[in-house]
């Protein structure tokens, strides 16, 4: 069997929190077609590979188009990009947890993530509130600078998927069940009535720069969490 790829991708804050709960097990990315023609994986008319304006994609081309999915295949893995922090001391210089310092190897250095902050504190969820090798947090203020998702470097990653399932389809065939699975809601009945569930995901939508009105082709890939 070829070994599995490793892919990062990009989550915001509320997604991140929906990973880690376990609400959210899919994620719906553009597929940018005129791109894939330009690096020659494009239409090829012979083959049915033609997504069409509107309506399903031919059963050839579903499996085609999967298959080029930027972010991988089943039993390929994502490592998350999220907002995160090295603490440091008054000169800029990383520290570990007690106050170490950590010079040219930041690996080592405490590091937090914005999305599991409290206002005021640290609220790291992913290492224990007690711990004989790190000092009491709930009261301590970050007011450091923040390092945008897009450069967490792969050891930072604390969040790791294996891609169970990979497809093509236009956003708004999206059902109940999925946008529940995209982690708005823990099951479809907390969405009443029904059309409050696509208005959610389509504000969702839009909220990251997309267009829900425009209806466009995506990759939708399914994931579980694994452990790093």
């Amino acid at each position: 069997m070829p070994e599995a790829k490793e892919c990062p991708i990009l989550f915001n804050g509320p997604m991140v929190r929906a990973v880690l709960d376990g609400r959210k097990t899919v994620t719906r990315r553009a597929l940018n077609a005129q791109s894939l023609k330009e690096i020659g994986y494009g239409v090829q008319l012979g083959e049915c590979h033609e997504l069409p304006a509107d309506g399903q994609v031919h059963p050839n081309s579903a499996s085609y188009y999967a298959e080029l999915c930027p972010f991988g295949l089943p039993g390929d893995r994502l490592w998350a990009r999220e907002t995160f922090a090295l603490l440091g001391n008054e000169d800029g210089v990383c520290i570990d947890w007690n106050d170490q310092v950590q010079k040219g190897d930041e690996r080592q250095a405490a590091r937090i993530y914005r999305a599991s902050c409290s206002v005021g504190d640290y609220g790291l969820w992913q290492i224990p509130d007690q711990a004989d090798w790190k000092p009491e947090t709930k009261s301590l203020q970050y007011e450091g600078a923040w390092r945008p998702s897009i450069h967490m470097p792969r050891w930072a990653s604390r969040i790791l998927l294996e891609i169970t399932d990979v497809r093509v389809e236009q956003l708004q065939h999206i059902t109940i069940g999925q946008i529940c699975k995209e982690g708005l809601a823990r099951s479809m009945y907390e969405f009443i009535p029904v059309t409050t569930a696509f208005d959610a995901f389509a504000e969702l939508w839009n909220s990251t720069g997309g267009d829900w009105d425009a209806n466009p082709w995506v990759w939708v890939v399914e994931f579980k969490r694994i452990e790093p």
